[in-house]
């Protein structure tokens, strides 16, 4: 009973006990309820996003690995057909003359200059019977083969190499006052006697059969062991003078002397023409590919 009279409420457990136990049954005690976390519902549970995502990552690597090998199979089966059909064949190139008309390099210990002049003779031959090959210009350079000291370059105009043609491919390498490396170029280039160079040929080269054209490849054409030798300096004129001869007169004339007319030999030697050399040398044709920023 509280101070103001009232009496003190019960708690609701003492209160629930007193009624039970009024009612002549035993004390029932309070339970808190057991909290049970529910799982999220099964299409959205984390562990099955995972495994559709790794399921469709699996099925798009396994039909692009498909797709591959297919487009493999089907280019080796047309390259297979387009070989048996027509027999493709490299095109050869063959160095048959090599000549040095000038030949200068200054005597500079320190920055060498060389002037020089080279006429090259190729064949170039299409052994195809249905192939037609289209080059673009010719880019022609030379240089030394001990020390790849640069000899100078020149330009060729492309053509269109018809099947089971020879065309003859004429080049005349020169520079003028170019700057050289001095010591290989005191060791490469002889001026008098033989010396070895190399030649390569830079172009694009594409295949007609019928109406269809394939794509231009970067093709190289490198000749090497190319044996050259500078040119025979001029001899120098020579001129003969005036000879007399005196004659002894005979017996009874004493006092005679016969002069007989004077006779002047000029010996005007002329230059001695540039020495040609011929050479057989099969040229080594490679198929330049460019893949982004390298070329193989």
């Amino acid at each position: 009973m509280s101070s103001n009279g009232k009496p003190n409420p019960q708690p609701p457990a003492a209160a629930a006990a007193t009624n039970g136990a009024g009612a002549g049954g035993p004390p029932k005690m309070y339970q808190r309820p057991i909290y049970r976390p529910q799982g999220p519902p099964k299409g959205r549970r984390g562990g099955g996003g995972r495994s559709s995502c790794r399921f469709s990552c699996c099925c798009c690597f396994f039909w692009a690995v498909l797709v591959i090998l297919l487009l493999a199979l089907v280019a080796a089966v047309a390259g297979g057909a387009f070989y048996l059909l027509y027999r493709p064949h490299r095109p050869a190139f063959t160095l048959s003359v090599a000549r040095v008309n000038k030949l200068s390099l200054s005597s500079s210990a320190t920055a060498p200059a060389l002037t020089d002049s080279i006429d090259f003779t190729l064949t170039a031959k299409n052994p195809n019977k249905k192939l037609v090959y289209l080059y673009d210009d010719f880019t022609v350079t030379a240089a030394t083969a001990a020390n790849a000291v640069p000899l100078g370059e020149a330009t060729v105009p492309g053509f269109s190499h018809e099947a089971n043609n020879i065309t003859v491919i004429k080049a005349t390498v020169s520079a003028s006052a170019l700057g050289v490396d001095p010591t290989a170029a005191s060791s490469d280039i002889k001026k008098s006697g033989s010396f070895a160079i190399t030649l390569d040929l830079e172009t694009k080269a594409g295949v007609k059969v019928g109406g269809l054209r394939t794509k231009k490849l970067g093709i190289q054409v490198h000749c090497d062991g190319i044996k050259v030798a500078a040119p025979a300096p001029a001899p120098t004129k020579t001129k003969k003078g005036v000879k007399l001869t005196v004659a002894k007169a005979p017996a009874k004339a004493p006092d005679v002397v016969e002069a007989p007319s004077p006779s002047t030999a000029v010996d005007d030697a002329t230059p001695t023409p540039p020495a040609a050399t011929t050479v057989a040398r099969v040229c080594q044709v490679r198929i330049r590919v460019k893949i982004w920023k390298w070329t193989f």
